[in-house]
């Protein structure tokens, strides 16, 4: 597989676009026209640093407006394409690419526009240079590809191909399987973009909400499905506009670009029977077989304040470290680790962030797949001195660089807390009934959310829920969810651009990115709020107004909204079952504790409570200032 990327993707001026694109991985760029003429340097300069940087230049473009003109405008058009063909002999690269004309001089018609691709095909043969034909979706008379390959057939020349971009034909809804009868040495290269599926003008969704692909809603996996069965070896390019992007970081995107289509690329190997598409070896997506532990970087300080919580959460010291100082305490199928040791990256952790979770555990498979896999992504690896006794956990980089950690039960990974930790006789049966993680929430910087969703689903195997909004006092939060079928695995991303938002306020005063909200699922709530508030929990104290509502729409029966209203325990449903969540007030720095319940088969995690508890943890926090 041969990948490339157009320079307008990512920010940055020429040179560190191509440092990037390089850096990266990539084996080539397109070329986009404002790019090189806002270069101050000759093409033969912008050629050179392309094979300096180690990239092939797979294409020129975008040439506009060539096809089915009258006189003189057509004559006009095969001058310009002279000219251009010119700077690319300069530049070193031979495809150039025209899309659909969206001229209003132009006169249609699919005869008339393959004869002008065939002159251009012979002008073309002359100089050893080929030509891409793309329907653009806003196309004045060409806006799908099938239509463009019937001008490329027509024209019937080598030097004239086809242009393939998975934006211009998923947004249109076009049947992609239509794809796969058109020879694979007519389709010269393939462009992939991912979009949201939202419903706006196709030119200003193609211009300014591309992303990368796996980042957004449309089927690119299905698309490039169909093309790999017509046997195409070519580039796949990456051809991207996003605002972020534009103002983001160069290297980063390019990463994540590169990610994209090795992931891709991997799902359509799996997928698609019979093709043979060369990608690095790697395993399948991970599957997630639940969170094995979440652990806080603290110090003696910030130690006993999260010992005070957990006990008042059910939770019991159930071991200690053999040579660390660090504590594990235990419920259910929960494991918490407070790590005060002051050395390693937890103490770094603290010191950049205060107390914090900056890790969790993930039981998969096979770690050792897991992380192969990662590593094959571009994942960053960890690892750090470990003592006599201990175990090498592999681990990958995370949010806000913290880590996650891979456990599983085909290796010795299976008896870490044995092994590591004296581990004491769980004889206890008077915990408050939490069992396990329902899901954690990490908040994101804005310009990192696409990122991190990437990441997480190329990696894991997990899909995205839909966006959701969730309204703020302070502004709008948007939050979505990756998750395993099962529900072994759930993580909301969050992020915001407003530093009044609870997310704003938690990457300000934890100075980044990391994990926000933890919420433990339990058999019981109410037996749960009741024990938990015999040792000593608060819970967040939720508006009177709120449950007047919830009982008048839902139709509650009176006892269960005396009891909701007691607890202070939320409620929401869906078709498919019920929803209970407690929380406890938000710490200094915003992060969140939450006990759910859920009943039946509900899938959501209560967004439609988020504007009342979000208004009730910010009063009692306003409260608290000193």
């Amino acid at each position: 597989m041969r990948t490339s990327i157009a320079t307008v993707s990512i920010s940055g001026d020429f040179a560190e676009k191509l440092q990037a694109i390089a850096a990266a991985g990539f084996d080539g760029i397109e070329i986009f026209e404002n790019d090189f003429l806002a270069f101050d340097g000759s093409p033969r300069d912008v050629g050179r640093m392309a094979r300096d940087a180690g990239l092939v230049i797979t294409l020129f473009q975008p040439f506009r407006d060539f096809e089915g003109l009258p006189e003189p405008l057509r004559s006009r058009a095969f001058e310009r394409a002279e000219r251009k063909f010119d700077v690319m002999g300069e530049l070193g690269t031979d495809l150039i690419l025209v899309c659909s004309s969206v001229s209003q001089a132009a006169l249609g018609g699919i005869d008339r526009a393959a004869a002008d691709f065939h002159e251009l095909g012979e002008r073309a043969a002359r100089r050893g240079i080929r030509v891409g034909y793309e329907a653009l979706a806003w196309g004045r008379f060409i806006s799908d590809h099938r239509d463009a390959w019937e001008i490329v057939r027509r024209a019937d020349h080598p030097n004239i191909g086809l242009v393939l971009d998975s934006f211009h034909t998923l947004a249109r809804r076009i049947d992609v399987d239509s794809i796969r009868a058109i020879p694979a040495d007519k389709i010269f290269i393939v462009q992939l973009a991912d979009a949201p599926a939202v419903p706006m003008d196709l030119l200003h969704w193609s211009r300014h909400f591309r992303n990368m692909p796996g980042e957004g809603d449309l089927p690119v996996k299905a698309f490039m499905r169909a093309v790999a069965a017509t046997g195409y070896d070519g580039y796949l390019s990456l051809e991207i506009f996003n605002d972020v992007f534009r103002g983001g970081s160069s290297k980063a995107i390019a990463i994540d670009g590169h990610r994209s289509l090795v992931a891709v690329m991997d799902q359509v190997r799996r997928e698609e029977p019979g093709v043979r598409i060369s990608v690095p070896p790697m395993p399948d997506r991970a599957p997630v077989e639940g969170i094995e532990f979440v652990e806080f970087a603290a110090d003696d300080k910030g130690g006993s304040a999260l010992k005070a919580a957990l006990s008042s959460l059910g939770f019991a010291e159930a071991g200690r470290h053999r040579s660390k100082d660090v504590t594990l305490f235990r419920q259910g199928q929960i494991n918490i680790v407070v790590n005060r040791d002051r050395a390693g990256l937890a103490r770094s952790s603290f010191l950049t962030h205060g107390t914090s979770a900056y890790a969790i555990g993930l039981r998969v498979a096979d770690a050792a797949e897991a992380v192969a896999r990662a590593r094959a992504l571009g994942a960053e690896t960890f690892e750090q001195t470990v003592g006599p006794g201990e175990l090498v956990i592999p681990a990958i980089r995370g949010v806000g660089g913290g880590l996650i950690y891979f456990l599983d039960g085909v290796s010795s990974l299976a008896r870490v807390w044995e092994i590591e930790f004296d581990v004491a006789d769980d004889t206890r049966n008077d915990d408050a009934g939490l069992t396990r993680i329902d899901h954690l929430g990490q908040t994101v910087e804005q310009d990192e959310m696409l990122s991190w969703l990437l990441y997480y689903t190329s990696i894991f195997s997990t899909e995205k829920a839909p966006l959701v909004d969730v309204v703020d006092p302070g502004g709008l939060i948007r939050s979505q969810a990756i998750e395993t079928p099962d529900g072994t695995f759930r993580l909301a991303l969050n992020s915001t651009d407003s530093r009044r938002t609870m997310a704003g306020r938690f990457i300000a005063e934890s100075f980044g990115s990391g994990l926000q909200h933890i919420a433990f699922a339990c058999r019981d709530i109410f037996a749960a709020a009741a024990e938990m508030s015999r040792r000593g929990f608060e819970a967040l104290p939720i508006s009177q107004n709120y449950y007047d509502d919830v009982e008048a729409r839902f139709g509650l029966d009176p006892q269960l909204s005396d009891g909701l209203r007691a607890a202070n325990i939320l409620y929401d449903r869906d078709d498919a079952g019920e929803y209970f969540q407690l929380y406890a007030p938000a710490w200094d720095t915003g992060f969140i504790v939450e006990v759910v319940e859920r009943r039946g088969g509900y899938r959501g995690y209560g967004a439609s409570n988020a504007p009342f508890r979000i208004a009730a943890q910010k009063r009692l926090m306003a409260q608290r200032r000193p």
